[in-house]
């Protein structure tokens, strides 16, 4: 039996304007995965996404990775379409990785638009339920490794309390009741990241998915949080690293402090 999804109430929207979406429409999905240096996960993660969502369109975003990611992108696209590399010239971080991501699927129509990592440690399996959401209502579903019936298998207790103990500090400072604020696994409205002027964000790291989703928050929106369960990658390298924990750090206290009424004013002026 699937687990349950749970779902946090949030006021009436006051910016995100639009009528429920009809469950049967075919909508158009473009999955935004951000690369650098993924060559031993790509090719796999690319056909795993095409078997479970068949419809949806990819979208890599590379950060003109040394070893060649782009080009088995290139040669994925000729074996199962609907897929594009995006280069980029520099690696400038997952925040502006997504916002390119983000930007050519508002600008090419995209009805629903997902992000996930390329090191599998993000189910291309849990897809269908996050675009489910979203066809449902939601503005924004995240796959959460902390509601029930989530599971992170591999970590560490010491590693899962420290996460668990940052998202609990983001989600009080910000007054955002959402168990998962770090997670990087995400289906969005494309016109509720329209609301929220994704482009104007400022995050470069994963302090990247604490902005939107405070946004998301701010804006009204409906906010979805679907178990997943979380692997760690076994090939290539991780690109967290502790400048990336101090920027997170760093802003959701600023942001904090800042205020909810401070940050609502800086977003919709």
């Amino acid at each position: 039996m699937a687990s349950p999804t749970l779902i946090i109430d949030r006021p009436p929207r006051p910016r995100l304007e639009r009528t429920r979406p009809d469950v049967s429409a075919q909508h158009r999905v473009l999955v935004v995965i951000p690369t650098y240096c993924e060559r031993e996960n790509i090719e796999t993660v690319l056909a795993r996404v095409r078997e479970a969502v068949p419809h949806a369109e990819i979208l890599v975003v590379d950060d003109n990775s040394p070893d060649g990611t782009a080009d088995l992108v290139d040669g994925a696209r000729e074996l199962m379409g609907n897929i594009r590399a995006l280069r980029r010239e520099s690696k400038d971080g997952l925040g502006a990785a997504y916002r390119a991501g983000f930007s050519y699927g508002l600008d090419h129509g995209y009805d629903i638009l997902i992000e996930m990592d390329a090191d599998l440690s993000h189910d291309p399996a849990a897809l269908p339920a996050l675009i489910d959401a979203v066809e449902r209502g939601a503005d924004l579903a995240i796959g959460s490794r902390y509601v029930p019936g989530a599971s992170i298998p591999n970590w560490t207790r010491r590693r899962r309390a420290l996460s668990r103990y940052g998202n609990a500090y983001a989600a009080f400072m910000l007054r955002v009741p959402v168990h998962d604020l770090t997670s990087g696994f995400r289906a969005f409205r494309a016109e509720t990241l329209r609301g929220v002027d994704v482009e104007t964000s400022r995050a470069t790291g994963y302090a990247f998915q604490i902005e939107l989703a405070d946004r998301v928050a701010l804006a009204g929106g409906a906010i979805v949080e679907h178990p997943i369960a979380f692997n760690d990658r076994t090939d290539g390298e991780s690109k967290m690293s502790t400048r990336i924990t101090i920027e997170a750090l760093a802003l959701v206290t600023w942001w904090g402090i800042r205020g909810r009424s401070g940050r609502r004013a800086a977003l919709f002026a």
